[in-house]
């Protein structure tokens, strides 16, 4: 096979009971909706309960990182390199975790959906890998840390005040 730039085939996050939360298809292994929801289906059943990190299915090489109630998956061919993949997962792992303020359930990722969307396509544009640095994508895709007291609403303060009470109570 010809070295090609296009090396994801679909960047998934499903939930614990195996919905799709997001899901960018980048060819034509699954040219439907049903056809991807039935992927889906019989992926989440093969990795729920596996201690593993990566498993072949269909064609297709799978890394996958779970924790909580969210299941995190980079999908490539069998010719891909295993490690590229698990950077990408990885760094898909690490950005989300940054925006999620280390808060990583899926009431959170519902509650920054636009953020993680643009942390997809931060890393990944059609297929071809784009970027690997977690912490770079995060600042891209919006994460706001940093506003001075003076431009903050009243909600980001409270907001705020109340993420360093319940971290301060967790340590």
């Amino acid at each position: 096979m010809e070295p090609s730039l296009y090396t994801i085939k679909a960047i998934l996050i499903l939930d614990n009971d195996g919905n799709r939360l997001i899901g960018k298809y980048y060819d034509n292994t699954f040219s439907s909706i049903k056809e991807q929801v039935d992927f889906e289906k019989i992926l989440f059943n093969k990795t729920h309960k596996a201690n593993g990190e990566i498993i072949m299915l269909d064609n297709l090489t799978i890394v996958y990182r779970s924790i909580v109630d969210l299941f995190f998956y980079v999908i490539g061919s069998t010719s891909d390199n295993e490690i590229m993949l698990v950077s990408v997962l990885n760094c898909l792992y690490d950005s989300i975790s940054q925006i999620l303020r280390k808060n990583m359930e899926k009431k959170y990722l519902f509650d920054y959906m636009d953020a993680v969307e643009l942390t997809v396509d931060e890393i990944c544009d059609n297929g071809i890998l784009m970027e690997t640095d977690p912490t770079a994508i995060a600042q891209r895709a919006g994460l706001k840390d940093d506003v001075p007291l003076g431009e903050q609403t009243v909600m980001d303060v409270v907001k705020s005040a109340r993420d360093q009470l319940k971290w301060s109570l967790l340590r």
